[in-house]
């Protein structure tokens, strides 16, 4: 059946998640701190105040997906 392969693939890349994670740490750690000097106080998270530091996040996602594949 089709939809379990679905699944199978979607828990794989889940599984691969921390790995990816772990070689974007200086990526992940810049956009988080971003993220908190521009959300301090009361203020909310607004869209592209970070977006520099999230398409660098992103990019080294791709880039260690990539490297990745097999």
């Amino acid at each position: 059946m089709s939809g379990t392969n679905v699944w199978t693939r979607s828990r794989e890349r889940m599984r691969r998640f921390p790995e990816l994670f772990a070689q974007c740490s200086g990526e992940a750690a810049a956009y988080g701190k971003c993220v908190t000097a521009t959300t301090t106080g009361r203020q909310e998270l607004r869209k592209d105040l970070c977006v520099k530091e999230f398409d660098a996040l992103k990019t080294c996602f791709v880039t260690a997906a990539k490297k990745g594949v097999k």
